[in-house]
């Protein structure tokens, strides 16, 4: 740990030295592909604005005859929301024989495992896994340990502040229509965003990532993500590409390239709903995304290699999927970005420098837009809407926090999978942000 503390600000000081003391033609370089890559990421955000605001494609029929269906719930230390997560799942539509639910206690200490026991009552098809209080930590270990006992053609997971709708199977299951689909991601909603400023603008990111982002990215490229929770993945493909990755901090981005990699793809269901709990503190936003930074990025550095060799995949498609995996690296991009900015003003004669001010709006322009669209396609009013004059500030905050997390990642400082804190239980509000 000393030796990453003392890494960081040396990493940063040799960064600033650099661009002092580089030659002009190196400044003039670095801001023509600092504005190739906004430009990117700009037509990106287009692409997808314009597929996500077209008419919905017609939904696949789904499976004739329900399949197997194993459910999947990590739990540490969630009794504040078992309550609701138990009575959301009982309401599931899907034949109970055809349906097995695993509970995983996951060493917790605050009483989840009694209350998840209580819940199981009369239902056969419940069942609850607790874990030794010595077994290896984190959401990757624990949903591994029941996946040795699943017995569904397909696994579904959900974290435990969640609230599945009762038909989210039924729509989730609908991709596996199609035989070359290996996992589906379904449309998660922030079910508090009047608990605080921050989980008002995390319901509008959420808005954003899965009415724009992830519908653009299925709609255009057939390559949305595979997202952790609310999501689904066939046992068999499971278990050949190993289960998931214990060495991930984001274990859903990293079984994401692993399906890729593999010919298979992942199928999105934009109206397999549910909801969930975002954070409600800066601090909380902070850890929660520097999580999201750190192992997005490190999955980045084990798979773009192989991507780029993948046979599966052409050539559209891989630059769509590198794209995916360098956008965390973007924030870091945007402080490099304002560092040569601020040699302009200090040192005038790296005239060079200058030309960096018109690339500045493609930094937002972008995002804006893509929040624009989720807001549109959410059918959002004017409440939504003025919350967003704050999003520079959480922008400055994701700049920080992707910079510690690369510079860490280099530094190769150790980091294990950390739990979100959860809030208190929220009524369900379901329909108010669907």
């Amino acid at each position: 740990m000393r030796r990453t503390v003392l890494l960081r600000p040396a990493a940063a000081a040799l960064l600033v030295a650099t661009l002092v003391l580089a030659p002009r033609w190196v400044h003039g370089a670095a801001v023509l592909l600092l504005t190739a890559v906004f430009a990117a990421y700009l037509l990106r955000h287009l692409v997808f604005l314009t597929a996500a605001l077209r008419p919905a494609p017609a939904e696949p029929a789904g499976p004739v005859d329900p399949p197997r269906v194993t459910v999947l719930i990590p739990c540490h230390n969630e009794a504040k929301v078992v309550d609701g997560l138990t009575t959301a799942l009982a309401a599931l539509e899907h034949p109970a024989d055809r349906l097995q639910v695993i509970f995983v206690d996951d060493r917790s200490a605050d009483g989840t495992g009694d209350l998840l026991a209580a819940a199981l009552g009369n239902r056969p098809n419940w069942q609850l896994l607790r874990r030794a209080a010595d077994a290896v930590g984190g959401k990757s270990a624990a949903l591994n340990d029941a996946l040795e006992l699943a017995t569904g053609e397909i696994v579904v997971v959900f974290d435990a502040d969640h609230q599945p709708a009762p038909d989210c199977l039924r729509e989730l299951l609908r991709p596996f229509a199609d035989p070359k689909v290996a996992a589906a991601q379904g449309r998660c909603v922030v079910r508090n965003p009047d608990d605080g400023v921050i989980a008002r603008l995390v319901a509008v990111d959420y808005l954003c990532g899965y009415l724009v982002n992830m519908a653009g990215r299925a709609r255009v490229f057939g390559l949305p993500a595979y997202g952790g929770a609310n999501c689904a993945v066939r046992t068999e493909v499971l278990r050949e590409l190993g289960g998931w990755n214990v060495a991930s901090v984001t274990e859903d981005t990293d079984l994401s390239l692993r399906v890729w990699l593999s010919g298979r793809r992942i199928g999105y269901a934009e109206r397999a709903v549910d909801t969930e709990l975002a954070v409600t503190g800066l601090g909380a936003y902070y850890r929660q995304r520097y999580r999201w930074a750190r192992g997005h990025q490190q999955v980045c550095r084990d798979y773009r290699g192989q991507l780029l060799r993948s046979p599966h995949l052409g050539w559209p498609e891989k630059a769509e999927a590198l794209l995916f995996l360098y956008v965390f690296h973007v924030p870091v991009l945007c402080v490099a970005a304002v560092l040569l900015a601020g040699l302009e003003l200090s040192l005038p004669g790296l005239s060079t420098v200058g030309l960096l001010w018109p690339v500045a709006p493609l930094m937002a322009a972008g995002p804006v837009l893509e929040i624009g669209g989720g807001l549109i396609r959410a059918g959002a009013g004017r409440r939504e809407v003025l919350p967003l004059l704050l999003f520079p500030f959480l922008f400055v905050v994701s700049m920080l926090l992707c910079t510690r997390a690369l510079l860490d990642g280099w530094a190769g400082s150790r980091y294990s999978w950390v739990k979100t804190e959860r809030t208190a239980q929220a009524p369900n509000a379901r329909g108010a942000a669907t």
